[in-house]
């Protein structure tokens, strides 16, 4: 009987969001008199990551299912847990029972009478589908529930990181996942380097011609949509990186010229940090474009704090990166609809796997053909030069082209 046959009762959800986050909060269960106990350094681990909601959302949704795992399937506290148990936790993320998987994303919480519950629909583990095989009509299936790699290679490094935070607070002696020695045996190891997912010329060429129609047709909804989808691949930035958070909101003079009459845009990226990106004549021209349609000077000066990117409806920052997602995938749509249209069908079915983070990916594929990849690597923010080399498929070319006119048959 395989793991996913197994009646488990799902867990309920430990940690809410970050604005709801009550972070003295204790959890008791009679049956496990360590939970609290569990909770209170998993809780303090999570704090340490409340300022990036990205990093958080990923650390909470790994330590939420180890502690439920610990608790009720191992009946163990974290502190009892060695390598081979890490190794069962590992088998179960790999096959979780259909009981723990869920078909969406509901939130973990819900406002019920004035207060936060347990929204029961939650569940730890998602099953997806591809979005163009959900367009199509095909719907998730828990028994078709995978994990992929990297998602895999996410479970040990964050439940690695969570050990080491307790064995640096003297909390913990032991890191279980340290004490794995053969990882490779989950783990893959690639001799090729990862395909980036990128936008082809063509998609890229259809994509702009429908956004840039779409500013044409309805300016006062789609010229900020012709902005964003302009910096997102001309400045290479994250979604991320677009949105306003607690510790950063992007604004018009995070465009700022200086003392060589060279402009540059500031922004905050993975990790917090700081970096400063070239801007090119075309996208100053985008943003030219972009402020004279707000009704403001051609290029902002550096006591212009209008934030860069306002709801439709007030001037108030955009803080959801889902609002972004879903006004670049407008446009997607209407490009696909425009290649289906003009008998370019399989163009068509892989942009409808595209997401917002391709346009990066195509940006920088682009511009390390014709810039020094340090330059295109600096304002990436990429802390090396070989992630940079992941963009660089001269090498794959000429291997395919050396291969492409060998014989089979001998003579």
């Amino acid at each position: 009987m395989t793991t996913k046959t197994k009646q488990i009762l799902p867990p309920t959800p430990l940690f809410d969001s970050i604005q709801y986050m009550d972070w003295n909060r204790t959890y008791q269960n009679n049956k496990f008199p360590n939970a609290e106990k569990d909770y209170k350094y998993a809780r303090s681990y999570i704090h340490c990551y409340k300022d990036n909601l990205q990093t958080f959302n990923a650390y909470r949704r790994e330590i939420e299912r180890y502690l439920s795992w610990c608790w009720f399937v191992a009946g163990k506290s974290i502190f009892e847990i060695r390598g081979s148990q890490f190794e069962e936790y590992v088998r179960f993320c790999l096959s979780p029972p259909l009981s723990w998987i869920g078909l969406k994303k509901p939130p973990r919480f819900i406002d019920k009478n004035g207060a936060r519950i347990a929204n029961e629909e939650w569940r730890p583990f998602v099953a997806t589908t591809t979005k163009a095989a959900y367009r199509k009509g095909t719907c998730p299936e828990k028994s078709c529930y995978s994990l992929s790699q990297k998602a895999l290679q996410e479970v040990f490094a964050i439940i690695s990181s969570f050990y080491n935070y307790l064995i640096q607070e003297n909390i913990a002696e032991i890191n279980p996942v340290a004490q794995i020695r053969q990882k490779s045996k989950f783990l893959r190891k690639q001799q090729t380097k990862n395909k980036i997912r990128r936008l082809s010329e063509k998609q890229w060429r259809y994509v702009f011609e429908t956004v840039e129609s779409m500013a044409v047709q309805n300016p006062e909804k789609h010229e900020r949509t012709l902005f964003i989808i302009t910096a997102l691949y001309s400045m290479y930035l994250r979604i991320s990186e677009l949105t306003a958070t607690k510790r950063w909101v992007p604004l018009m003079n995070n465009f700022a010229k200086d003392h060589n009459g060279f402009w540059w845009f500031t922004t905050i990226g993975k990790g917090n940090k700081e970096r400063q990106i070239a801007v090119s004549d075309a996208m100053l021209d985008a943003l030219k474009r972009y402020r004279s349609h707000l009704n403001l000077t051609p290029l902002p000066s550096p006591s212009d704090n209008t934030p860069l990117l306002c709801r439709l409806s007030n001037n108030d920052p955009i803080t959801s990166s889902t609002y972004i997602r879903e006004i670049v995938q407008e446009c997607f749509d209407l490009a696909i609809t425009k290649l289906q249209k003009a008998g370019f069908k399989e163009e068509a079915d892989e942009l409808m796997n595209a997401t917002v983070h391709w346009l990066r990916h195509t940006g920088i594929s682009d511009d390390v053909k014709h810039r020094p990849r340090e330059h295109v690597r600096d304002d990436a923010g990429h802390s090396s030069s070989a992630i940079t080399d992941k963009y660089i498929d001269v090498e794959l070319r000429a291997r395919h082209n050396s291969a492409k006119n060998k014989s089979i048959k001998p003579g």
